[in-house]
């Protein structure tokens, strides 16, 4: 089943894609059906701690030419940094290179701690598309993402769907790409993560407890570019969905009198 969430008339609702699969439209929880472009798509899940992994795919840190790391790299997110499907995504004044990054997302369905790989996968309550837009401009290095980087507010597209993991036959087997205006710039497949999702869970769940609504990003293979407002950013995973975001400059700061 896929899963979403999205605001219309005024209230927020749990959604489905339309029962006979007719295009463009959504059925809510109450029956109603309604045409995707007459809501405004939220997270598919309201997110607990997002954990987002660095350099987990081997291709993505020879093109930065950084050495791929032994262990996990691992920072945390602020939920105020996500969107939804068909948001927007301001690029900061000034800044030299903003670029997308299209990643896997795990969401967390059941209280987790010191799980064993083998046991992982019973954890997982789906998975999602997300686009974890990062600000080159402000990093320190790939080992230290300062927030700047990684955490500003609405950055991080996520959606549409949350695709139950029982959908899910092989996630670490599926294809993902970036298209830039329609054309594709980035595609790779979950394969060639360094760390897979049960070693990232097993990982994690050592040293701390996770929790339902705790979102894993696992990372981002290469092709990376440099995106400018007015950009339409589609991020896509097999059998997950297909995420679009807008580029839209900063406006000016606020004067502050007195």
């Amino acid at each position: 089943m896929k899963h979403a969430r999205v605001a219309y008339a005024g209230a927020i609702h749990h959604a489905a894609p339309h029962p006979n699969q007719q295009k463009g439209c959504l059925r809510l929880t109450d029956g109603r059906i309604v045409g995707e472009e007459a809501v405004v798509w939220l997270p598919p899940v309201q997110p607990g701690t997002i954990f987002a992994l660095g350099l987990n795919y081997a291709d993505h840190a020879k093109e930065l030419a950084f050495k791929a790391p032994d262990e996990p790299l691992v920072f945390l997110k602020g939920p105020q940094s996500l969107c939804g499907h068909r948001g927007q995504t301001r690029r900061p004044n000034g800044v030299a290179y903003m670029h997308y990054e299209c990643e896997l997302a795990a969401v967390i369905g059941k209280t987790a701690r010191r799980v064993s790989k083998d046991n992982a996968y019973h954890y997982v309550a789906g998975y999602t598309v997300a686009n974890d837009y990062a600000i080159r401009d402000y990093l320190e290095n790939y080992y230290r993402p300062n927030f700047r980087v990684k955490s500003r507010d609405f950055a991080t597209p996520i959606g549409p769907w949350l695709v139950d993991a029982a959908d899910v036959a092989d996630p670490m087997n599926l294809q993902l790409r970036t298209l830039v205006n329609g054309k594709v710039t980035q595609a790779g497949n979950t394969r060639d993560m360094i760390f897979d999702i049960p070693a990232l869970i097993a990982y994690l769940s050592e040293f701390m407890t996770l929790l339902p609504g705790d979102i894993i990003l696992t990372g981002t293979p290469e092709g990376l570019a440099d995106v400018q407002a007015g950009d339409e950013v589609v991020t896509e995973i097999e059998g997950i969905g297909s995420l679009k975001n807008t580029i839209i400059g900063d406006p000016e700061e606020h004067q502050h009198v007195g």
